[in-house]
């Protein structure tokens, strides 16, 4: 006869609520991405232009908007297999998580995109949150100091290094400026949501 005590049936039940809302926003998340192609292609590319137009205010919309956006199937399906593996990674802590990393990684590499890519060009596509997420995932373990977190940063290192890097190298018509500035995002997420950080803010303590 085995016995369980309500505590560890409760502590499982919510582990695996978390594993699974986060699981689901990323499918939401790529689920519009596809969406909103498959609307564009019908629509002849009608979408396309609200993505980040370079300092221009009406581009300005096109921050939220451009992740979701990408030129034919192909970009888009070069995107989704990186973004649902490393989102999936982030998603394990939860939709909250996948959710904060997400929206830095939009918001703040999104207006460097829009305030440094050249002019009269319209930047698309989730690369910049794909660059984000592989930042925030390499440095996350090192702002927690959680080794389980270091190595996982390691294997995206492996992986995903060299393509990282290649996206980095100014290409006609590839938005290096776009891929910086979403790893740069990934890195700020890693430090804002570090334990330290959260902690900082639960307890509403300050360091000097």
């Amino acid at each position: 006869m085995s016995f369980q005590t309500p505590a560890k049936r409760t502590g499982r039940a919510v582990d695996t609520a978390k594993v699974g809302g986060g699981l689901k926003l990323l499918g939401v998340l790529v689920g519009l991405m596809w969406l909103s192609e498959i609307i564009d292609t019908a629509t002849h590319g009608a979408l396309d232009q609200y993505g980040i137009i370079a300092r221009e205010p009406r581009g300005l919309i096109g921050i939220l908007t451009a992740p979701f956006l990408h030129l034919g199937f192909g970009h888009l399906i070069s995107n989704t297999l990186p973004l649902v593996t490393l989102g999936a990674l982030i998603a394990i802590s939860g939709a909250a998580r996948l959710f904060a990393v997400t929206a830095i990684v939009t918001v703040i590499g999104g207006f460097g995109t829009w305030l440094v890519s050249p002019s009269n060009t319209i930047t698309i596509g989730a690369s910049g949150l794909v660059f984000g997420y592989a930042s925030y995932l390499i440095l996350r373990g090192l702002f927690n100091r959680r080794i389980s977190q270091v190595l996982i940063g390691v294997l995206v290192v492996v992986v995903w290094g060299s393509a990282l890097l290649g996206g980095l190298l100014p290409q006609d018509g590839i938005s290096w400026q776009g891929h910086l500035f979403g790893g740069i995002a990934g890195v700020l997420a890693a430090w804002v949501l570090s334990d330290d950080k959260q902690q900082q803010v639960t307890t509403g303590r300050s360091l000097s």
